[in-house]
């Protein structure tokens, strides 16, 4: 299974080159956040999307009938066909699938409208707020904007949502049920009442002083998640498609698997047991072995009992080689973009393989485990075949990509 385009909107800016070109730099997206009350709250941080306006990329009529979610999935899907230079006509509208979710939806909409309801009654809703506040509408509004037929559906997994749906979308093409598919998530959290939900959950780091040292995984210091707003969605396509058409591709989506915990809401196994096999199916999806693994993703969210199960799964898949294989959490510079983060992150990792450059983790002063090899700061250079990219979310949700480099 083939990738030929990427769409991205991340704290960095819109499009993939802008986040790529600080990913290597090692530079961090997570500021003090502007334009949203956070008095009375714990924290006051994240990464946040400034400057972006979706009135820019869409009609005005479909800006005021969506959500925030919804235009940055809109906009990203937009940038992914751009990317992959594919035009929807009615020939492949029928076999064009689109697979996108949402962690947390439209929450602050919701929200907004109950306060509405609550204050004015009826008329104070718009006609709008029963189609754009469900839970379907990522997937069902970027289907409708790009003309897509084919399986269409929203999966949510929580933070490990963007990687399942490029995994399911993966499915899709190898049953025959689409020769195209748009994958991925999107979420916009950088709202006081998610801000305030997820800090009463304990999950948000409260670090003061210099946000960018705010997200820290696998560093002995780290005391919490990040979050931030982002959008994600690849192409993927059948690999005789995009060579029917020339299509450029940056690597193979080789492998997929999906364990869950059944152990804590909120809370991974500390062993990682569900995590671990996820890994391994993932690999035998693949048709590859650990040896040939040359790069890790890690969830890598910054929080204790995240970091230390994962390391430990690392540590037993891997074997002798974990040490010498790079493991970076590229959240320690986009924070943690929910829904949209394994896409985003399954898209870092092909890159890794394509330009053989490894993105760091920044803020990794004392890591937890000194042996390993965390990419500490800086990028480094490190030629690779194969990477995993790991996605774990709340519920004990685990979503594993193998990513294969493309050979000329």
């Amino acid at each position: 299974m083939v990738v030929t385009g990427y769409g991205v909107i991340s704290p960095f800016g819109v499009g993939w080159e802008t986040a790529w070109s600080n990913l290597i730099q090692g530079a961090s997206g997570i500021r003090e956040l502007s334009g949203i009350d956070t008095s009375g709250l714990p924290v006051s941080i994240g990464g946040q999307i400034v400057d972006f306006d979706p009135g820019v990329w869409l009609p005005a009529s479909l800006v005021r009938r969506t959500t925030r979610p919804a235009h940055l999935a809109l906009v990203a899907a937009t940038l992914a066909l751009r990317d992959a230079k594919l035009d929807v006509d009615a020939g492949l509208a029928p076999r064009l699938g689109v697979t996108v979710g949402t962690a947390c939806g439209a929450s602050s909409a919701l929200v907004d409208a109950g306060a509405a309801f609550a204050e004015r009654g009826f008329m104070a809703l718009s006609p709008y707020t029963f189609t754009s506040t469900g839970v379907v509408t990522v997937a069902s509004e970027v289907a409708l904007h790009v003309g897509a037929q084919g399986p269409t559906a929203c999966t949510a997994t929580a933070c490990a949502t963007g990687a399942t749906c490029v995994g399911e979308a993966m499915r899709l093409i190898q049953l025959g049920k689409a020769d195209v598919v748009l994958a991925g998530g999107a979420d916009d959290t950088i709202t006081p009442f998610d801000i305030a939900a997820a800090a009463r959950a304990r999950a948000l780091s409260r670090r003061r002083g210099d946000p960018r040292a705010a997200s820290r995984p696998f560093d002995t210091g780290r005391d919490g998640f990040v979050m931030s707003a982002g959008a994600g969605i690849l192409v993927l396509e059948s690999e005789e498609h995009a060579l029917a058409r020339q299509a450029g591709v940056y690597g193979e989506v080789a492998g997929y698997a999906a364990t869950t915990d059944a152990y804590n809401l909120t809370s991974p196994h500390p062993e990682g047991t569900a995590v671990e096999r996820a890994v391994r199916l993932a690999l035998e999806d693949a048709g590859v072995t650990p040896d040939e693994v040359g790069y890790v993703n890690a969830h890598g969210t910054g929080t204790r009992m995240n970091d230390s199960a994962e390391l430990k799964v690392i540590r037993r898949v891997f074997g002798e080689r974990a040490t010498s294989v790079p493991v970076s959490s590229t959240k320690s510079m986009t924070g943690h973009m929910l829904g949209a983060a394994g896409a985003v992150e399954a898209m870092i990792a092909m890159e890794a393989l394509r330009t053989g450059i490894v993105p760091p983790t920044v803020n990794c002063d004392d890591p937890e485990d000194p042996e390993m090899n965390f990419v500490a700061h800086r990028a480094q250079e490190h030629a690779a075949d194969v990477a995993v990219s790991n996605s774990f979310g709340f519920g004990g949700h685990n979503a594993v990509l193998v990513l294969r480099r493309r050979r000329d």
